[in-house]
């Protein structure tokens, strides 16, 4: 029976990765260091690919590297309560909510300058004077 294994390319290719991001993850931690083979090739295992797709949509949800450390240590401890799992996702979830208010805000302004502008000159042009102050 062979095993499934894949050089950085491939393994690259197969989750959508940069390399570099991989060699990245791997120093800090996230991802295991790997065999290499005699001519020095890292090698890659199934198990690998999987943890650094959990990477991926850990960082895709907005978590920090902290976070995604964190929480691939829940992960390797299968048998443990989901109660810190589901309190670092609600605190994810209310950073991304004040984000969205946030960017609510700054979009409401942005339309409230955009009405100001009447053309013209920018001698007379009301956005540079309300960022102006």
């Amino acid at each position: 029976m062979t095993t499934t294994t894949y050089t950085v390319g491939a393994l690259a290719k197969a989750t959508d990765t940069k390399t570099v991001t991989i060699r990245y993850y791997e120093q800090q931690g996230l991802l295991p260091s790997v065999t290499r083979t005699p001519s020095g090739y890292r090698q890659y295992t199934v198990s690998d690919r999987d943890r650094l797709l959990f990477i991926r949509r850990s960082r895709a949800l907005g978590f920090s590297l902290d976070d995604v450390h964190e929480l691939l240590g829940f992960a390797d401890h299968p048998d443990a309560s989901c109660a810190s799992v589901d309190a670092k996702v609600a605190a994810q979830l209310e950073q991304v909510q004040a984000r969205i208010r946030d960017l609510q805000s700054l979009e409401q302004e942005l339309l409230r300058l955009s009405a100001c502008c009447a053309g013209g000159v920018i001698q007379e042009c009301r956005i540079i004077e309300s960022l102006s102050g």
